[in-house]
């Protein structure tokens, strides 16, 4: 299941961090690595309280039309984004994040693996299939295990199976595809807006310069 292995890849990732890693910046604009993590730990119980709300409405999102695409990026000072920073703040230790986080990660990873793929869920009052819904979070792992490296060199990069991937959902959101010479990673930081192309890629982006960035929600 591509879900499983790209979060098997995050937890992994965070189960490595040394206690000073917490404090570098992470690639979420205004979020350290802890902060990030804290926002994971979150993400982990939103998949546990999604796998366990089943509905039998007909869908009304795919892996696709999951996703929102917002006018900017993110600031940093949005209230919700500040909380995060307070949530992680308050934890203290950072191997009490990274526990937390293994805690509720670990049991996200063993509900995917269980669910009936077919099963329709309720989520931010939409309705998906289980697949569908997984598959749009291997886009969301893949970019936040991208955010958590950002300034972290030495860390285990995502799977290239879950990059490739990740791609793929981010070209059929964008509804083009990104230049064979971009990277899985470049085509996902820079149309994410993780990065700005620089002016050979832009040229190469042709008519795709103006879908990106293209911002999440």
């Amino acid at each position: 299941m591509d879900f499983s292995h790209s979060w098997t890849a995050l937890r992994a990732a965070i189960a490595g961090l040394s206690d000073e890693n917490f404090d570098r910046p992470s690639g979420c604009t205004g979020w350290l690595v802890r902060d990030l993590v804290c926002h994971l730990i979150i993400d982990a119980q939103d998949v546990l309280i999604t796998l366990v709300t089943p509905t039998d409405k007909e869908p009304t999102r795919d892996e696709i039309t999951y996703w929102d695409l917002a006018e900017s990026a993110p600031t940093g000072d949005d209230p919700l984004d500040a909380l995060i920073v307070r949530l992680a703040a308050a934890y203290g230790e950072p191997r009490l994040l990274e526990l937390h986080f293994d805690d509720v990660g670990s049991a996200a990873g063993r509900a995917a693996e269980l669910a009936d793929p077919d099963v329709r869920v309720s989520t931010r009052d939409e309705v998906l299939t289980v697949h569908d819904y997984l598959t749009a979070y291997v886009l969301e792992s893949t970019l936040h295990h991208l955010d958590l490296i950002a300034h972290l060199p030495d860390a285990p990069r995502p799977p290239d199976r879950g990059l490739a991937r990740a791609r793929e959902l981010l070209e059929r959101i964008a509804g083009a595809t990104f230049p064979a010479s971009f990277s899985d990673t470049d085509a996902l930081l820079v149309g994410t807006g993780r990065r700005a192309p620089t002016d050979t890629e832009r040229a190469e982006l042709g008519r795709l310069a103006g879908k990106v960035p293209l911002v999440l929600g």
